[in-house]
């Protein structure tokens, strides 16, 4: 009854291993280098790669479920395996861009191959769809440290930034209860807020006043490619602008679903800021 959990390097995957332990749930991790892995002592930690077919069937062996990332080189060929190995369900952890009706962007595209191979494979499925992650917000950890200081092009541009525990609290009941089968959960914070508010939320939780410095798009632009690095998806950096640029001035839309399926309303930005404090401390 071992669950799987893929990307075990990643903030929500981490988040999930902590709510399945708390179940007494069996987990054993997947990452393509185990020795980096953040896990608790004494969770299994196995070697694979998506990329590399001949990595997977080890893996899977006694696995009846998988919270899976969205990546599509390989996918087919993990799929094939689970297969055969009697996996009974999938949870991806997908994106919101998959509702976009422009599905041509890298973000949209990336996620919903990986939801259309899942759903042609046979294998029951979940797919958890976030908006903007929380954590996105720990790119702005060196400068704040160093400065005291966020800068960006859209300060007014509007998101519902998720915990990740609140994504990972969703992505555990999807595996470990029936009823969640050809779902796709569309999950949001608890209100849209601006970046300049995103920004003010973490000065209180650290107790240090913060400012956001506004840049030219161009500037933007430059500083988003920098902190992407060379191995972005191409095209990102002006889909994320893109993104802030059609919040700008305008609240986006929030979800309920992470109350719906938890029985608990999602954490605030506030919760997720103090959680994350030492981050963005100086010092740290």
């Amino acid at each position: 009854m071992t669950i799987l959990v893929t990307g075990g390097r990643g903030s929500v995957a981490r988040a999930l291993i902590d709510e399945l332990l708390a179940v007494d749930a069996p987990v054993r991790v997947v990452s393509r280098d185990p020795a980096r892995a953040d896990v608790p002592a004494g969770v299994q930690v196995a070697a694979a790669d998506l990329a590399r077919p001949e990595s997977i069937p080890a893996v899977l062996d006694g696995v009846t479920a998988v919270f899976l990332y969205a990546e599509p080189a390989g996918i087919d060929g993990f799929l094939d395996a689970a297969a055969a190995a009697k996996v009974e369900r999938i949870v991806l952890l997908s994106s919101l861009s998959a509702e976009d009706p422009d599905t041509s962007t890298p973000i949209a595209r990336r996620h919903v191959v990986v939801e259309e191979a899942i759903a042609a494979s046979g294998l029951a499925w979940t797919f958890v769809r976030p908006g903007a992650f929380a954590t996105n917000a720990l790119g702005w950890a060196p400068s704040i440290r160093a400065e005291g200081v966020v800068r960006g092009a859209y300060p007014e541009s509007h998101s519902a930034p998720i915990h990740e525990r609140d994504m990972a609290a969703v992505a555990a009941r999807a595996l470990l209860e029936p009823g969640h089968e050809g779902k796709r959960y569309a999950l949001t914070g608890p209100e849209s807020l601006t970046a300049r508010e995103q920004v003010e939320l973490i000065g209180a939780a650290i107790g240090r006043p913060l400012r956001f410095e506004a840049l030219s798009l161009d500037q933007a632009r430059a500083q988003l490619q920098a902190q992407l690095g060379p191995s972005a998806w191409p095209g990102i950096a002006d889909t994320l602008l893109r993104y802030q640029a059609d919040s700008d001035g305008r609240p986006v839309a929030v979800s309920d679903t992470v109350g719906a399926v938890t029985g608990r309303p999602a954490r605030t930005f506030a919760t997720w800021a103090a959680d994350h404090a030492p981050a963005f401390r100086s010092g740290q």
